[in-house]
């Protein structure tokens, strides 16, 4: 596509293929071929990942809207032409473009809508944001996260990575953190959430907060005091609550430090993981008992994968996959 003005047909045929790519790879069957042609298709033009990224914020939007039971009959329609496909979807778009302030209105003081919906991501450096309501965030390396304000909460979605947060208080306005499949519901405070894969971590440095492993279970969760943690992965009915110290090294990222304090690489790999481009992998439960300890910088965690084997008793091999996999040495027993 050139930089020429595009025509109307034009825009419309992009405003299609993202909403198609939208749907496409958020389908449970969405194949590695299908997502790189979308990354082909949307590195093509300025214009589509404009359009594909606005898109993809009424999809993020449209999941908070209550769900119905009931679902209207489909007919199946053969030998169907995937454009035609949309023109149903463009003529909606068209219907609600005039209908969209009766609906947004309505929307918000059912508590359906947010008034406000912001992004923010970090790459490579740490970032400090203001949302809307006045709180105020730090986002660690490979953190993404998304702020919606709705009529009886403020609601952050942290999709990726770790946060810290200094929330405004408001008790008559909720502050909810959506983290896995769990949440954190606070009204004014400073705590941070550290998330990798399914794994969720909560630090409360003041106020209080109340943590859920699973958001479908009824209830606010368990409550948390200054200096303490809660814990929760996949399939956790209720968090694991223990005690932080004067010296508790979790919060050393945001001085852009890693410290490992004589973990077992089980534990460890997980915080070193969400900085590497490809995690490492234990070979087995024996390696992940060798402990390892350690200051690091989080920009320069790389490097560390391939030091590992002249500090430890382990070397390195690679996966199907190409991600580096530790083995433990065995010991040679003595002979008698």
């Amino acid at each position: 596509m050139t930089d020429s003005p595009i025509s109307e047909a034009e825009y419309d045929a992009i405003t299609d293929a993202a909403a198609h790519w939208c749907m496409r790879l958020h389908a449970s069957d969405c194949t590695e071929q299908e997502r790189q042609a979308f990354e082909q298709w949307r590195d093509a033009h300025p214009l589509h990942a404009f359009e594909y990224e606005a898109m993809l914020e009424i999809w993020v939007v449209a999941e908070d809207l209550p769900r119905t039971d009931t679902v209207a009959p489909v007919t199946p329609v053969a030998h169907r032409q995937p454009t035609s496909s949309w023109r149903p979807l463009a003529m909606a778009a068209a219907v609600c473009a005039l209908a969209l302030p009766l609906a947004a209105y309505t929307g918000w003081n059912l508590g359906w809508l947010p008034n406000a919906y912001e992004h923010f991501e970090a790459s490579n450096s740490t970032r400090q944001v203001t949302l809307g309501d006045g709180s105020q965030v730090e986002l660690n390396l490979g953190t993404e996260l998304t702020y919606s304000n709705y009529k009886d909460q403020r609601r952050v979605t942290l999709k990726k990575g770790e946060a810290f947060f200094r929330v405004s208080h408001d008790a008559n306005h909720p502050f909810i953190v959506r983290a896995a499949e769990g949440k954190i519901r606070v009204t004014g405070t400073q705590f941070n959430v550290w998330m990798y894969e399914d794994q969720v971590r909560v630090n409360l440095i003041e106020g209080s907060v109340l943590v859920s492993s699973n958001d479908d279970l009824p209830g606010d969760g368990l409550r948390l005091e200054p200096s303490m943690q809660a814990r929760y992965k996949h399939g956790d009915f209720i968090p694991q609550i223990s005690q932080t110290y004067a010296n508790d090294t979790s919060l050393a990222w945001r001085q852009g430090k890693l410290v490992l304090d004589d973990l077992a690489l089980s534990d460890a790999l997980p915080l070193i993981n969400r900085y590497l481009s490809k995690p490492l992998i234990l070979a087995d439960n024996n390696t992940g008992t060798i402990r390892l300890g350690g200051i690091y910088n989080i920009k320069e965690l790389d490097s560390l994968v391939g030091t590992l084997p002249k500090v430890l008793p382990v070397y390195l091999t690679r996966n199907k996959d190409g991600n580096p996999v530790l083995n433990s040495i065995p010991q040679q027993t003595p002979r008698s």
